[in-house]
């Protein structure tokens, strides 16, 4: 299963998804946000999808479900909305569902990693 994870403005939630980059095993992890974002490093190998994040809704749903058509290999995907905002979890998760795939929400606990 891939994880998805849409990486923002703010630093502090990177380490969840480093975590979950981690600690879970994934078939492959795709990494979304911009230009701020390709900044992020980590040891294991991911894909980065560069977006406009400053777009209005539709047009950010649109970008992203266009950039992530062929990316996807199965009929689901581990998702982490641990950074972001509002208008770009809705776009994200409305690209997802649109595709269509289905989701289960991903993240790092003291307990491991778990599905939500």
């Amino acid at each position: 299963m891939e994880l998805i994870a849409l990486l923002s403005s703010g630093k502090g939630s990177w380490a969840q998804i480093s975590g979950l980059m981690k600690y879970g095993e994934w078939d492959k992890t795709i990494l979304i946000g911009g230009d701020f974002a390709k900044k992020f490093i980590h040891e294991k190998p991911f894909e980065f999808i560069q977006v406009d994040l400053d777009k209005k809704l539709k047009d950010l749903r649109e970008e992203i479900a266009n950039k992530l058509k062929k990316k996807i290999s199965g009929t689901e995907v581990a998702l982490s909305i641990a950074s972001g905002d509002g208008k770009e979890h809705m776009a994200l998760i409305s690209a997802l569902i649109n595709l269509p795939v289905g989701i289960r929400f991903a993240a790092l606990t003291k307990e491991g990693v778990i599905d939500l």
